[in-house]
C-alpha cells in the first residue's frame, strides 16, 4: 500500500484514483464528516420546506396554498428517511440508493410545487429546484458518479417540467436548460476537484504517518543500541551508570541495595587458546546464565566492560544478595563451558564481589558502593578465583558514619 501511495503522489493530481484498500480507508475516514453534512442538509431542507409552506399559507391565496400542499408533503419524509439511513454506517449500496432516491424525490417535490401552483411560481420553483441541487452537489463529498446523477436529475426534471410550461416557448426552454447546464456542470467539476484534493490530502497523511512510524522505529532502534550491549543483548555500562546515577541524584535510592561485580576467570587466556569467536560465545552464555539467576522485573544486569558484569539487586538483605551471587557462580561452573587456559579447572568459572548498602547507610554514594564491589572482586581474585567475596566496611568507618548522623 505504501508503494501505491507513492505512485499516486508522484503522478499528476488530476489523475489520482483511489482503489482497493486505500479507497476503503479513505471512505472510512471521510464517512463521519460526510454523513454529518448530509444529515444536516436533509434536516435543513425539510425545515425550510415546512416553514415555506406555513408562510405561503399566511401570505398567499387559499387556492394556491392548497395546490402546493400535496407535492410539498413529499419532501419532508424523503429528507428525514435519508437522514435516518445516514445516521450510522451501512453498506455502500444502501447509502447510495437512499441518497439518490431521496434527492430525486426532494427535487421532484420542489419542482411540482411550482407546477401545481402555476403562474409565476412555475418558473420560480424550478429555479429553486436547481439551487437545491447545486447546494447538494457543492457540499456532499460523495463519489463523482453520485454527484453526476444528482446533476442529471435536476437538469432532466427542469427540462421536462419547463417543456410543459405554457408560458415558455420551446426555444426558451432549451436556452434556459443549456444556461443552467453550464452552471451545474461547473459545480460538478468543482466538486470533483475538491474530491481529488481530499484524496491527495489523505495520501499525504498516509505518507506522513508512515514516515513518522519509520522515524519512531529508527529512534527506538537507536535507543536500544545506545543502551544495549550488541554482543550479549543485555544493558551496557553507559545505560547502567546513567540509570544508577539518576536514582542516586534524585534521592530515590535510599533503601537497601546490593551491588555484584562479576568477572570471568582467565578470560584473556580463553581468547588466546580458543579464539575470539569462542570467547564471544562464552560471554553470551554467561550473560544468559546471570539473567536467569536474577529477578527479571526488578534487578539490573549490564555488561560492565570486557568480561565484567555488574548486577544491582534492590530491596534484598545481605544474605539474599550473597545467595544470588553464589547461585550465579555455581550456575556458570555447572554450565561446563570449556576454558583450557584456566588454572582453576577445565571449565569457565566466575569470581564475584558483593557490596551492600542498608537503609541507614545514607552517606554511601554510588561511586563508593561500586568501589566496594570492585574491592570485593579483587579479593575474590586474590583468594584463588571462582568464589564470592563480600566487602565488609571497617568498624571505625561505620562508627564515624553513625557519629556524623547523630551530629
Amino acid at each position: 500500500m505504501a508503494d501505491e501511495v507513492e505512485r499516486l503522489l508522484s503522478g499528476r493530481t488530476r489523475d489520482i484514483r483511489l482503489t482497493g484498500e486505500l479507497r476503503r480507508r479513505f471512505d472510512e475516514r471521510l464517512w463521519r464528516q460526510t454523513a454529518k453534512v448530509i444529515r444536516s442538509w436533509m434536516i435543513w431542507v425539510a425545515f425550510v420546506d415546512v416553514l415555506t409552506l406555513a408562510l405561503n399559507a399566511v401570505l398567499l391565496p387559499r387556492q394556491i396554498v392548497l395546490s402546493m400542499i400535496a407535492p410539498a408533503c413529499l419532501l419532508p419524509p424523503a429528507a428525514i428517511l435519508t437522514a435516518v439511513v445516514w445516521n450510522k454506517p451501512r453498506p455502500a449500496a444502501v447509502q447510495r440508493a437512499s441518497l439518490l432516491v431521496g434527492m430525486f424525490l426532494i427535487l421532484l417535490s420542489v419542482g411540482l410545487v411550482g407546477v401545481f401552483a402555476g403562474g409565476e411560481f412555475y418558473e420560480r420553483h424550478l429555479s429553486i429546484m436547481l439551487f437545491v441541487a447545486t447546494s447538494a452537489i457543492t457540499i456532499f463529498s460523495v463519489p463523482l458518479a453520485w454527484t453526476t446523477a444528482i446533476a442529471c436529475y435536476a437538469l432532466c426534471l427542469y427540462f421536462i417540467l419547463q417543456w410543459h410550461n405554457p408560458l415558455l416557448e420551446a426555444g426558451s426552454v432549451v436556452a434556459a436548460t443549456l444556461f443552467f447546464s453550464c452552471g451545474i456542470i461547473a459545480t460538478v467539476v468543482a466538486r470533483r476537484t475538491m474530491n481529488i484534493l481530499a484524496q491527495k490530502t489523505f495520501l499525504l497523511d498516509c505518507r506522513d504517518q508512515r514516515r513518522v512510524a519509520e522515524l519512531a522505529d529508527a529512534n527506538a532502534r537507536l535507543e536500544r543500541l545506545a543502551r544495549t550491549d550488541p554482543l550479549t543483548g543485555i544493558a551496557n555500562r553507559r545505560w547502567m551508570m546513567e540509570t544508577l546515577e539518576s536514582l542516586w541524584r534524585h534521592g530515590r535510592e535510599t533503601g537497601i541495595v546490593a551491588m555484584l561485580m562479576c568477572d570471568i576467570d582467565h578470560f584473556k587466556g580463553l581468547n588466546d587458546k580458543l579464539g575470539h569467536s569462542e570467547g564471544d560465545r562464552c560471554l553470551v552464555k554467561v550473560a544468559g546464565i546471570i539473567q536467569s539467576c536474577v529477578r527479571a522485573d526488578r534487578d539490573l544486569v549490564s555488561r560492565h566492560g570486557g568480561e565484567e558484569f555488574l548486577i544491582v539487586l534492590p530491596d534484598v538483605d545481605e544474605e539474599e544478595a550473597v545467595a544470588v551471587a553464589r547461585r550465579i557462580r555455581e550456575s556458570v561452573e555447572a554450565a561446563a563451558l570449556p576454558n583450557p587456559a584456566s588454572s582453576v579447572g577445565p571449565s569457565v568459572t566466575l569470581s564475584v564481589g558483593v557490596a551492600f548498602k542498608s537503609a541507614v547507610d545514607t552517606d554511601v554514594s554510588l561511586a563508593n558502593l561500586q568501589h566496594e564491589a570492585d574491592m570485593a572482586l579483587y579479593r575474590a581474585k586474590e583468594a584463588g578465583r571462582n568464589q564470592v567475596s563480600i566487602f565488609r566496611r571497617p568498624p571505625a568507618a561505620a562508627g564515624q558514619t553513625a557519629a556524623r548522623r547523630q551530629g
